[in-house]
C-alpha cells in the first residue's frame, strides 16, 4: 500500500477510534441528522401535526407514553443540526467518555423522563383547573434539551475544586432565571433536569476530575 493510500486508512481508523469512545452520542447524532433532514423538507402546517404525534404532550403521554418519550428524543422543531452537533460535542461526548455509555445514558434518559412528567404534570393540573387552555394538551413538545440539561448537571462533578462551584452555580442560574421570568412548563422542565443531573453525584465517585487551570498551565512552556 502506497503512502497516498495509507493516509485515508489512517483517517478512517482515527475517526473510528474517536467515535468508539462515545458510541451512544454518535448514534443519537445520526438519528438527529436524519430527522433534521426530514423536518427541513416538510410543509410547516403538516410538520406541526406530525410533531404533535411525536411529542411528550398530555395527549400522547396518556395514549402512547413509551413511544412519546422515545420519539421526542430524536425529533426537533428546528432543523438546525449544526447546533446539535456542536452542543453534543461540548457536553454529551465528554460525559459519555467520562461516565461510560451506560451511566451517561442513564442520566440523560432519567432527566428526560422525570422532567417531562414534572412539567407535563403541571400542565395537566393547569388544564384540569382551567388555568391553562385546553389546547395545551396537544402542544408540540419535542427535543433533546431535557436530556442535555441533565447531562450538563452531572458534568459539574467532572470539574475539580472551585471550578465545580463556578460551573454548577452558573448552570443553575442559567436555567433558573428563565423559569422565574417566564414561568413556562419547558423552563420548569429544564430546571428540573439540571437538578436531576446534579442528583447523580453518587455515580461519579471515583471518576477522574479535570482542572482547566492546571491543564492550561501544562500547555504553556516553562520559562528558562
Amino acid at each position: 500500500m502506497s503512502r497516498g493510500e495509507e493516509r485515508p486508512v489512517r483517517w478512517v481508523r482515527a475517526v473510528a477510534r474517536w467515535v468508539g469512545k462515545s458510541p451512544g452520542t454518535y448514534v443519537w447524532l445520526l438519528l438527529l441528522a436524519i430527522t433534521s433532514f426530514v423536518v427541513a423538507r416538510m410543509d410547516p402546517a403538516a410538520l406541526e401535526y406530525f410533531l404533535q404525534k411525536r411529542s411528550t404532550n398530555l395527549d400522547q403521554l396518556s395514549s402512547h407514553p413509551v413511544h412519546a418519550l422515545l420519539a421526542s428524543l430524536i425529533w426537533t422543531e428546528q432543523a438546525n443540526f449544526l447546533f446539535y452537533f456542536v452542543v453534543f460535542h461540548v457536553f454529551h461526548v465528554p460525559a459519555e467518555r467520562w461516565l461510560g455509555t451506560r451511566r451517561w445514558l442513564t442520566v440523560a434518559l432519567t432527566a428526560h423522563v422525570l422532567a417531562t412528567f414534572v412539567s407535563e404534570g403541571v400542565v395537566a393540573w393547569g388544564v384540569h383547573h382551567h388555568v391553562l387552555p385546553q389546547n395545551m394538551s396537544t402542544t408540540v413538545d419535542v427535543g433533546v434539551s431535557y436530556a442535555l440539561a441533565g447531562v450538563e448537571g452531572v458534568l459539574t462533578y467532572r470539574l475539580a475544586g472551585a471550578w465545580r462551584w463556578v460551573y454548577g452555580c452558573g448552570l443553575v442560574g442559567f436555567y433558573l432565571v428563565p423559569l422565574l421570568a417566564s414561568h413556562t412548563f419547558t423552563d420548569l422542565g429544564h430546571f428540573c433536569s439540571v437538578l436531576i443531573g446534579l442528583a447523580f453525584h453518587p455515580i461519579t465517585r471515583g471518576r477522574p476530575t479535570w482542572d482547566p487551570w492546571r491543564s492550561a498551565r501544562r500547555l504553556v512552556p516553562a520559562k528558562g
